[in-house]
């Protein structure tokens, strides 16, 4: 029989082994330890816009006006709703119902059902997830199979693009138009417009699903009935799905009406509608987001939620769910969250619109959202050749540009856009107004300055 040899005769050889393994070279050691490492639905997303930006306005110490959260506090009645939520019942430190805590799904049914104008279940047409990021990820997962295609209307969200790929779908592309420009006269989001034939022109047998988001980041534009009716009547011809994300619902202004397809005759057992606590009530660091929709297809995003997350926090739904129930007392009245929301953010709109004015931008009047996007056509005919690694869109290297010399962070739209189209978007960047009064007054110190410096 063998004897063994002992542990710490192993562990010396091993050592040993190791010193002669690190004196090799890093990319050697990782060849040698492995083949592929990463699954191939990960090639062709690693880079995130956000990364790149966010880090880019930290090391200028820049007034960052990129990214999309509120920098106020939230509604009192939903922060208090949370407090108690921590400090009460001690069962809501524990794991509640997977798909979604039984009173937040109630009062989320009956909510949207009156917005929807249908009954709704709340076991069967409600899901809780974690964000509306993690609906859309369950959508594409649970309903995009290898080889559908998915049509993308441009300016998107950025993550639908990636979210599609890692699914095996094929992203389809079909842009927004902007109007001819007039001399004088602002652009309003509603302005820009789908092509019918050419949105048509799009729908194949291979096409699974359409996203749409109304209203639109980072155009800001509002879906008419009518726009919302042709897309169904395509959705319908060619029984195709439709994931709605309507996470800015409650942001429309100037008496515009968002409207949900999922209310369309023959949409509602096709659509998948997701929403966010984050947008709704200004938590974005909450993570509750909800996809209500008809039980044949909610099914199938129940079963990936079930092997992915399981369950979200119990505590932020039962806030969530507080929250809803108050808005539902005050539903449509002067004292809704919702309506006061409204009439505040659109201030900060106009603010904003009218501070970019004076350093020559072109802001496109957003009808919702938080976003707004600047045209900045000036800008590309007086610095056409800013510094930038090659092939890289203007509007990027602008924003690097803008960033570093002039202590402001916005978003290039490039990054909302597939490659093929690009070059159509590059003269725009997009800009958040969810700003409080003390962010505003630097921003408006930055654009003073800068005006001066553009003064002969």
């Amino acid at each position: 029989m063998l004897k063994s040899p002992s542990v710490l005769m192993v562990l010396s050889q091993l050592g040993r082994r190791s010193e002669v393994k690190l004196a090799r070279p890093l990319h050697q050691m990782v060849k040698m330890m492995s083949k592929q490492v990463q699954a191939r639905r990960l090639e062709g997303i690693e880079k995130n816009p956000w990364v790149e930006f966010v880090q880019l306005a930290s090391e200028n110490e820049a007034v960052n006006l990129g990214q999309g959260f509120p920098d106020f506090p939230p509604p009192e009645f939903s922060t208090e709703a949370f407090k108690q939520a921590v400090s009460g019942d001690f069962m809501l430190n524990q794991y509640t119902r997977g798909f979604g805590y039984p009173p937040l799904v109630k009062i989320l049914a009956q909510f949207f059902g009156k917005l929807l104008e249908r009954d709704l279940d709340p076991l069967k047409n409600v899901l809780v997830t974690v964000g509306a990021y993690g609906a859309l990820f369950y959508a594409f997962q649970a309903l995009v199979d290898e080889g559908d295609e998915v049509i993308l209307i441009e300016p998107y969200f950025d993550c639908y693009k990636p979210m599609t790929k890692m699914a095996g779908g094929c992203p389809v592309f079909v842009p927004l138009h902007p109007p001819p420009a007039h001399d004088g006269q602002l652009m309003s989001s509603g302005d820009w417009q789908l092509d019918p034939a050419e949105l048509a022109s799009k729908f194949t047998p291979r096409t699974k699903a359409i996203v749409i988001n109304s209203p639109n980041n980072p155009l800001g534009k509002v879906y008419s009935r009518a726009e919302l009716e042709l897309i169904a009547d395509l959705c319908k011809k060619h029984d195709v799905l439709c994931f709605s994300d309507e996470v800015y619902q409650w942001l429309v202004y100037d008496e515009e009406k968002h409207i949900s397809i999922a209310i369309l005759p023959g949409m509602w057992e096709r659509t998948l509608t997701i929403g966010s606590a984050g947008k709704t009530f200004s938590v974005t660091g909450w993570k509750v987001g909800w996809v209500l929709g008809p039980d044949h297809l909610l099914k199938h995003l129940r079963t990936v939620h079930q092997n992915c997350v399981y369950h979200c926090p119990t505590q932020a739904q039962e806030a969530v769910s507080s929250s809803f129930e108050r808005e539902l007392r005050f539903f449509g009245q002067p004292d809704s969250y919702f309506v006061q929301l409204q009439k505040d953010v659109q201030k900060m709109r106009d603010h904003m619109v009218n501070s970019l004015l004076t350093v020559g931008m072109r802001p496109i009047i957003p009808q919702g959202t938080y976003f707004l996007m600047a045209d900045i056509s000036t800008f590309k005919k007086m610095m056409p050749h800013l510094p930038g690694s090659e092939g890289e869109a203007y509007d990027s290297r602008f924003v690097k540009w803008m960033i570093k010399n002039k202590g402001l962070v916005a978003i290039p739209v490039s990054v909302f856009c597939g490659s093929e189209h690009k070059k159509h978007f590059d003269h725009y960047i997009r800009f958040c107004f969810m700003k409080n009064d003390s962010t505003f007054e630097a921003m408006d110190d930055k654009l003073q300055q800068w005006k001066k410096e553009l003064e002969p």
